[in-house]
């Protein structure tokens, strides 16, 4: 019989003094690798500009703007503009106009939304499938199309001039993009988890309130941001229906810094602007993981 031979080991090099380490390869940069980085500084680059020119703007004092470079650092900087943007224009009102309108109109993209894509993904019926094909075409439906019957309609039933003649355009038209994301995310929770809610003896409202909707948060902050955003900045529709001066937006208000013979006080207007965007700019900051996460459950299964 033989004895076992032991294995073989690799002998240990220790690092001494009169002995280094040896040095590591660092990888030399793919050229893919060095234009992705590019890609994303010219698109960070193209992003953010804007917006840092428009805060530099807003801060230059109307001279400065009027007889030098627009696009050249300001030579003084004063916040000026920004107490003359609020004594120009009712900029408060047309703030809060925004942010009901934004907010009855989200609400009702959510509520409708979340339960139409409930009935034609989770619960199911006969022809569920061309209903969602008909929901998904109006995706492509220009909103310019019911200006003239909305208006027609609106002033025969006294709805001009009112909060709900600008929300309930605006949350149709977002409906169709609103249940196909929802959709997309009922598609992959589990079957059982419904088939067991339902053995325990929860009938579809309760799976709704009890599974769908906490499972739902991501989603719903999604389609909430991606739809505050063009509900923030709408122009047409509250163009269209709104006559008076204190149910005017934001896209409105700003008509009210040009002045006689299309003067238009820019510093104002910029700082104006400046104002506006900013409550849009700290949510998003807030809750863009959200959203991210809310955009990819309906990409991958998890």
């Amino acid at each position: 019989m033989t004895a076992p031979t032991a294995p073989m080991t690799r002998p240990v090099t220790t690092a001494s003094p009169g002995n280094p380490p040896p040095l590591r390869r660092r990888r030399k940069p793919s050229l893919y690798s060095t234009l992705s980085k590019v890609l994303i500084a010219l698109i960070v680059i193209v992003q953010v500009y804007p917006l840092a020119w428009l805060f530099i703007t807003s801060l230059r004092t109307e001279h400065d703007f009027a007889t030098g470079d627009p696009f050249a650092l300001p030579k003084s900087l004063t916040w000026e503009n920004y107490a003359r943007a609020f004594e120009t224009g009712n900029l408060g009102m047309n703030i809060l106009n925004s942010f009901i309108v934004t907010m009855g109109a989200n609400v009702l993209i959510v509520l409708l939304g979340m339960m139409a894509a409930y009935a034609l993904q989770v619960l199911g019926f006969r022809f569920s499938k061309f209903v969602r094909v008909l929901f998904l075409i109006g995706i492509i439906v220009p909103v310019q199309i019911a200006l003239v019957p909305l208006f027609i309609d609106y002033s025969t039933i006294n709805l001009l001039d009112t909060y709900p003649s600008m929300i309930i355009p605006l949350a149709g038209f977002a409906l169709p993009m609103s249940i196909y994301l929802f959709s997309s995310f009922f598609e992959y929770i589990p079957r059982e988890t419904y088939e067991a809610a339902s053995l325990d003896g929860a009938g579809p409202y309760r799976i709704f309130g009890l599974i769908t909707l906490p499972l739902s948060v991501n989603t719903v902050v999604t389609v909430v941001l991606v739809n505050s955003i063009f509900i923030w900045n709408d122009f047409i529709f509250a163009n269209t229906f709104v006559l008076s001066e204190e149910l005017k937006t934001i896209p409105l208000g700003l008509q009210n810094y040009i002045g006689a013979m299309g003067k238009t006080d820019w510093t104002a207007t910029f700082a104006a602007v400046c104002v506006t965007i900013t409550p849009l700019l700290l949510v998003f900051l807030v809750l863009n993981k959200a959203m991210i996460q809310g955009l990819e459950s309906g990409a991958t299964k998890g």
